[in-house]
């Protein structure tokens, strides 16, 4: 099984991998095409994919039972102990500006707009 999403991509790579793989919902394709017909779609994809975003998740025989690839993603994968965990940036964590301690609640929720 395979499944390829794009995210902001031409409308003609939609098009292309329509010919091997079906698609469920806008950007979302699914399929079981072979091993060497997926990696030629892959490569396709990132080379038209501009500045799109791509991510690649198909079955596999390991320990998850699948395995993913991204183009261009903000989020990557690692190996931790032979599990493929995705890795968020820091810069994307959100962050909350702190108030001053000896602030109270209500002045802190009517401050930072918390409700």
């Amino acid at each position: 099984m395979t499944v390829i999403v794009l995210t902001r991509c031409p409308a003609g790579l939609r098009g292309f991998l329509t010919r091997w793989l079906m698609e469920i919902a806008p950007g979302v394709f699914i399929g079981g095409p072979s091993a060497r017909v997926r990696e030629h779609l892959w490569l396709q994809v990132q080379q038209y994919a501009d500045t799109g975003r791509a991510l690649l998740a198909y079955t596999t025989d390991n320990e998850q039972g699948f395995a993913f690839e991204t183009h261009d993603h903000k989020w990557h994968p690692i190996d931790h102990e032979g599990l493929i965990l995705l890795r968020r940036p820091k810069e994307l964590q959100e962050r909350v500006p702190e108030a001053p301690r000896n602030w109270s609640k209500a002045a802190k929720r009517r401050r930072y707009g918390q409700r």
